[in-house]
């Protein structure tokens, strides 16, 4: 497995956000683009399974390791005997939920290991902290820029019918929260498939109004010019499964 017999031999504070970037970017891929894979995945009728993030930006759904104690922290056990159990965006919010707690301990797991200091756990941290968490863009709950919000309001309540695109950054929705720390309110809108907000290609979904880099989901701006009414890969799914 290779997020387990090969970990990075990372000994800097990069080197160890570098590869919970990598994880953190397979397992959205787990949970959004390749939900409906995932979701066979995790066959109730199988042994205990667990959700892997791999430093390469993959996921795989296997086995816990044998070795005790591990290599690295494992994730969730047996994640696949509750999927029948509970609505299935309960079961992903949980999942991701519990990924996010699997990325923290592998990261200061890697701090402990390569003798992180004081200042450099805080730095580590707050790079990770910069970053909204897996159940906050699986949700569509991740924090929003005050500012921008209030900026945009308008222009977020009046988009035209049809398709939503744009080459610059998605205007964030709306946040009703407040008291927030300041320095909360610095994360922007992110794309739903890799939780980034950098600047690119944008389309939203019609169906649950969520914005992505149309790389992620496989849209050219000259393929969007086309489409009337676009849905991401999960609405799109979903609504096969209800029909």
């Amino acid at each position: 497995m290779e997020g387990i017999q090969n970990p990075v031999v990372s000994r800097s504070v990069e080197e160890v956000f570098g590869d919970f970037r990598g994880r953190r970017a397979g397992l959205l891929k787990a949970l959004s683009t390749d939900v409906r894979k995932f979701y066979h995945e995790c066959d109730p009728d199988k042994e205990n399974l667990c959700l892997y993030g791999l430093p390469n930006e993959t996921w795989e759904v296997n086995l816990p390791v044998d070795e005790v104690p591990p290599e690295l922290p494992e994730p969730a056990l047996g994640i696949n005997f509750a999927r029948d159990g509970m609505p299935e965006k309960d079961w992903i919010s949980l999942v991701a939920v519990h990924s996010d707690s699997w990325l923290i301990s592998v990261a200061f797991y890697f701090g402990a290991r390569f003798g992180f200091g004081k200042n450099e756990r805080k730095r580590l941290f707050q790079m990770i902290n910069d970053l909204p968490t897996i159940f906050e863009v699986i949700t569509g709950n991740a924090k929003q820029s005050k500012d921008q919000s209030a900026n945009n309001h308008n222009s977020s309540r009046t988009k035209p019918s049809g398709v939503k695109a744009s080459k610059m950054s998605p205007p964030p929705r709306e946040d009703d929260e407040s008291g927030e720390d300041e320095e909360d309110d610095e994360q922007g809108a992110v794309c739903g498939a890799c939780g980034d907000n950098h600047d690119d290609f944008w389309i939203c979904c019609d169906a649950c109004e969520k914005w992505f880099h149309g790389k992620c989901v496989k849209i050219t701006p000259a393929k969007a010019e086309h489409i009337k009414h676009y849905k991401c890969p999960t609405c799109s799914t979903n609504k096969k499964i209800k029909a």
